[in-house]
């Protein structure tokens, strides 16, 4: 196995810029990228900082940003930067927004951060080296019976197609209301990753997999001790087409949830 380790430095420093930036900017002008989804001036302000930044200390490493997609070597390893993730959190003066930064190796996770500006926490993890949150080392939540458990949902589609895809949310959001102790829909797949990861929720279901959001999840979570699938029960990677993630005692049954008809 391959350590990353030694690119944590470089991550948590771009982060570090990526923060500051968050937390002294104004969301300023939004940009529309489709029905009631937008981009902040801040988001634009940190993908080209972050970007600059890896691009000097790390050339010879891929970047795809959410807002402005991909830059430098297209093979090999990748960074992913979702800017703010929880973008309509953030314009809305709510606190439950991240900076998600992951490094991809042959479609896979292997080195991720997720700071959370405004709630002044970091979660951060390198693929064979454990999961920690503010130098603290993280496990996944103990929980085995569904009925116990704390479910992360991912937002409801909008945009192009999204009667259609919210039919199958609407459908879950019931299947696991009737089935689970709480739902929660926080608005940022970043924060709900972190969250299994520390223990704060029991599992997390994600009808896509955008990899700019779940690239440092996903690493995170693993490393804490999660089990990540796609919905047809594969292991999690860069082309999966949905997140499903729980600590191992509820994986199988947070599955069933997700993919029953």
């Amino acid at each position: 196995m391959t350590d990353y380790t030694d690119l944590l430095s470089t991550a948590h420093h771009a982060v570090d810029l990526a923060r500051d930036i968050m937390r002294t900017m104004q969301p300023g002008v939004l940009t529309a990228k489709g029905d009631r989804d937008m981009a902040s001036e801040v988001d634009y302000a940190i993908e080209d900082r972050v970007r600059t930044f890896l691009a000097e200390h790390t050339p010879e490493i891929g970047f795809l940003g959410e807002e402005n997609g991909l830059s430098g070597a297209t093979d090999g390893l990748m960074w992913a930067l979702d800017p703010v993730d929880g973008t309509v959190n953030f314009v809305h003066g709510s606190p439950l927004c991240a900076i998600s930064l992951g490094l991809i190796a042959e479609n896979r996770s292997v080195l991720g951060i997720v700071d959370l500006p405004f709630l002044g926490n970091r979660y951060s993890a390198a693929e064979g080296n454990g999961a920690d949150a503010d130098g603290q080392p993280i496990v996944v939540s103990t929980t085995r019976r569904v009925s116990e458990a704390v479910v992360a949902l991912g937002d409801y589609a909008v945009g192009k197609g999204a009667v259609e895809k919210n039919r199958a949310r609407f459908a879950l959001t019931q299947r696991l209301a009737m089935s689970v102790q709480r739902v929660r829909m926080h608005g940022s797949a970043a924060i709900d990753l972190a969250w299994l990861a520390a223990g704060q929720v029991d599992a997390v279901v994600i009808l896509a997999n955008k990899p700019w959001d779940t690239a440092a999840g996903v690493v995170i979570a693993r490393e804490a001790g999660a089990l990540i699938a796609d919905l047809d029960g594969s292991a999690h990677s860069f082309e999966s087409s949905a997140t499903i993630a729980a600590n191992p005692g509820l994986l199988s049954a947070i599955l069933d949830l997700a993919v029953s008809r």
